[in-house]
């Protein structure tokens, strides 16, 4: 008995404990979400603070409450785009408002039709009369093509300028998968739909290398146009043909390269770019060293609160891969998103619906399920404008369809019109172990698929007959949509991805154009007047789990970002091990019939991991 009262003492004692470090927790990420809330009333007299710590995405995806407390990977602090952009467009007329100061110490890319419109809007506040000034420890690509927006660039006498442009080396698994015994049954249609090359292969198919080279040249094109109007006088040309010379030819010193080059105007650490700040636009409250009057982005937002004079325009935002069932932010899950639409066109006072698209694809039925509830705005006679942002590819494109006019900017990638399967087997691995397999059958597809003894001929045929179905399906929704014959779209589809440019060209995309111009269409489509709406944004609302985590976890997130050239390089590391990681997950990982571009990973800015990027779990995962 009395050992009974001991252990009963000591499970009383734990059951306390935890609930004390489950309160202790609670009241700490409380904390953390009160402070990060910004205060309307503070703002100041001074310049707009963009501090853009992580990446600028359409969407931020919800923090898992599980995966940022158990997984050695930080998560990606992400920025609204929207919020940049409507900052910046209160930062021309608020005459509280001196200039806007952008702080890419940590910045960590974004899409490069996101940041085009964010260049439009600094340029646009340079045309109000306000300066721009940009700082950062190293500039890389993307930062760069804001940083040359800027009225004056500053740069950290320790940094540097790496401008490397697109392209690179990409894993590809079949030597590996072969090794192991594991086989990697697909089941595809197109030519170019190279989503599972890694899978099948061990190098890039010639029709691959075609599709993505073009791809590339066209949007790094527009980068150098978009750098060369922005700052004329940077001369990148040598620096990106022969970088190793220029950089040899400077003795190594990469910041004395850039002033050389005049992609940047001063060398300065913080506290001396802060100072200058201070001589233009005042000393913060405190005087501190470095400090100057600013006004954070997300107070500046808060001050004025969301439009909502006249009509309402409907805007559902589909970011992230689209998945079936429910979901939070960042992620377009079918269920979630089509539910959100049907909600929106039963409300009595929507005018019209824009439709936001950034996503590579994902699921087929649930692309199909979203499809079909824009499908229902248009039964309702509510005039449809699709907006595509940095991606909207395969599946992407299939919830695009129903659209009265599609807007995509050059630099949006497009098409990747194709589906496919993949189910690994891994009977050759097992056999290697003693294990076989044998059994009765009572019919041709009795087991199947058999990951044990290896797929069928009768499945294996029934599987691609399902899938080259599945394909006819989307080009011939493609072509109803469009106004072309499906042989004609199959021309241009056979899962090849294209630019925004080449795209307008060949008829997948309407117009040219940015949010605002779609809004503006679904304004005039709607009989609206130009200042009788302002657009309501339809989405998922984080759980409260997620908003407390998210706060806590952009801080801890931010200190964690890279800032000189070689933690750039660093971080490119683990980025490589991200990506293995979600490919393995797309091989072993339960999913059904895929309308998905895996290649416009290249194309895409980092995100939260959904799960340990560790190379221990990489293996884990590939060995289960």
């Amino acid at each position: 008995m009395t050992f009974l009262r001991i252990s009963w003492k000591i499970i009383v004692g734990l059951k306390d404990l935890l609930v004390l470090l489950l309160l202790l927790l609670f009241f700490a990420l409380l904390f953390a979400l009160l402070s990060a809330s910004p205060n309307p009333g503070m703002v100041r007299e001074g310049a707009l603070w963009l501090k853009l710590d992580g990446v600028v995405s359409e969407q931020p995806a919800e923090v898992d409450p599980l995966t940022a407390l158990t997984s050695t990977a930080m998560p990606v602090s992400e920025i609204r785009q929207r919020d940049i952009i409507r900052s910046l467009k209160i930062a021309e007329s608020d005459k509280r408002i001196k200039a806007v100061v952008l702080d890419m110490d940590r910045f960590m890319g974004g899409g490069q039709a996101s940041l085009s419109a964010i260049g439009d809007s600094l340029d646009a506040v340079k045309k109000a009369g306000k300066p721009v000034y940009a700082f950062a420890t190293a500039y890389t690509d993307d930062s760069y093509q804001l940083a040359a927006h800027a009225t004056q660039v500053w740069m950290d006498p320790l940094g540097g300028a790496m401008l490397t442009g697109p392209g690179g080396s990409q894993p590809y698994y079949k030597g590996l998968l072969d090794q192991l015994g594991i086989k990697a049954n697909i089941y595809r249609v197109g030519t170019f739909k190279s989503a599972v090359e890694p899978y099948m292969r061990s190098d890039q198919s010639p029709e691959s290398k075609e599709a993505i080279k073009g791809v590339y040249d066209e949007i790094w094109g527009q980068w150098k146009a978009d750098v060369a109007k922005a700052r004329p006088q940077a001369q990148i040309n040598g620096i990106l043909n022969d970088p190793a010379g220029s950089v040899e030819g400077a003795r190594g010193n990469l910041a004395q390269l850039a002033v050389s080059s005049k992609l940047v105007d001063k060398l300065g650490d913080r506290i001396a770019f802060g100072k200058f700040i201070a001589t233009k636009v005042g000393p913060d409250e405190k005087k501190t060293t470095g400090g100057f009057a600013a006004t954070p982005m997300n107070t500046l937002l808060a001050s004025y609160g969301p439009p909502s004079a006249g009509k309402q325009i409907g805007v559902v935002t589909i970011a992230g891969t689209i998945v079936d069932g429910e979901a939070g932010p960042g992620t377009a899950a079918g269920d979630t998103i089509s539910g959100l639409i049907y909600d929106a066109i039963d409300n009595k006072d929507l005018q019209a619906l824009v439709v936001r698209v950034d996503s590579p694809g994902g699921s087929v039925t649930a692309s199909e399920k979203i499809r079909l509830a824009i499908e229902a705005a248009k039964a309702k006679e509510i005039p449809v404008i699709v907006s595509m942002a940095n991606l909207a590819a395969s599946g992407g494109y299939w919830v695009s369809l129903p659209a009265d006019v599609i807007f995509a900017e050059p630099s949006t990638i497009t098409g990747s019109i194709g589906i496919f399967g993949v189910i690994p087997s891994a009977q050759a691995g097992l056999a290697k172990i003693g294990v076989n397999a044998d059994g009765v059958k009572t019919t041709p597809l009795s087991g199947e698929p058999d990951v044990l003894g290896g797929f069928s001929p009768e499945f294996d045929r029934v599987a691609q007959s399902a899938i080259e179905n599945g394909y006819r399906e989307f080009i011939t929704r493609v072509a109803t949509a469009r106004k072309k014959t499906p042989e004609q779209v199959d021309a241009i589809a056979q899962g090849r991805v294209w630019a925004g440019g080449t795209a307008r060209q060949i008829g997948l995309v309407d117009r040219y154009g940015g949010m605002d111009d779609a809004l503006a269409e679904a304004a005039k489509r709607a009989g609206l007047k130009a200042d009788g709406w302002h657009a309501v944004y339809i989405e998922p609302q984080p759980s409260f789990a997620g908003s407390l985590l998210g706060g806590l976890m952009s801080k801890r997130a931010s200190v964690a970002a890279p800032m000189d050239v070689f933690a750039q390089a660093a971080w490119q590391q683990q980025l490589f091990v991200q990506r293995v990681a979600a490919d393995l997950d797309m091989l072993t990982g339960v999913k059904g019939v895929q309308a998905r571009c895996l290649e416009c990973a290249d194309f895409t800015p980092p995100t939260t991991p959904k799960a340990d990027g560790g190379w221990l779990s990489v293996l884990a995962k590939l060995f289960a």
